[in-house]
């Protein structure tokens, strides 16, 4: 990929970021009293994962992307954590790790890196079913109900699908 579709890329990437906060900012502004106590010590961590993405982005280098945001994703939660106090929720949250991986396999893959998208969507959606069953079981008010075992299931049948309709031969 040359240097030009990088640098909109992560152009594009930090412009995503900005106007997320800057929108949850409005949605939620009983969420962000005051502009330091915004940027506690997750963002930190949030930042490093940032650096990472941006750093792998400029020299060219895009499996940088997934431990970027295996970072970045681990701020968010410890964020959501700390605005929120809901401390206990770790109990079923880190089922998104795999996600974020997911999500830098794709990431990767759109730098121009030897990685699949198919890949980082099937690890994005297990790690959204997995945090929904165990949500669901961990007590997480509303996150499939008394149907998460229908998420197993369903989880199931996509991986066995799957198996079928990928034609690699050994």
């Amino acid at each position: 990929m040359d240097k030009g579709k990088r640098t909109s890329i992560v152009g594009g990437a930090i412009l995503i970021l900005v106007g997320s906060l800057l929108f949850a900012g409005q949605i939620l502004p009983e969420f962000i009293p005051d502009f330091w106590e915004i940027f506690s010590w997750p963002w930190i961590i949030i930042g490093i994962g940032l650096f990472l993405f941006i750093l792998g982005a400029a020299l060219g280098e895009p499996g940088l992307a997934v431990p970027a945001t295996i970072v970045s994703g681990l701020g968010g939660i410890l964020a959501y954590q700390w605005y929120i106090g809901d401390w206990q929720s770790w109990s079923y949250i880190w089922t998104l790790i795999p996600g974020f991986v997911g999500l830098g396999i794709v990431l990767m893959s759109l730098l121009g890196g030897d990685a699949s998208v198919k890949d980082g969507s099937t690890l994005m959606f297990i790690s959204f079913i997995m945090m929904a069953v165990f949500g669901s079981f961990f007590g997480a008010v509303g996150m499939a109900g008394k149907y998460w075992p229908v998420l197993l299931i369903l989880l199931g049948v996509v991986l066995m699908v799957r198996t079928f309709f990928n034609k690699k031969e050994s």
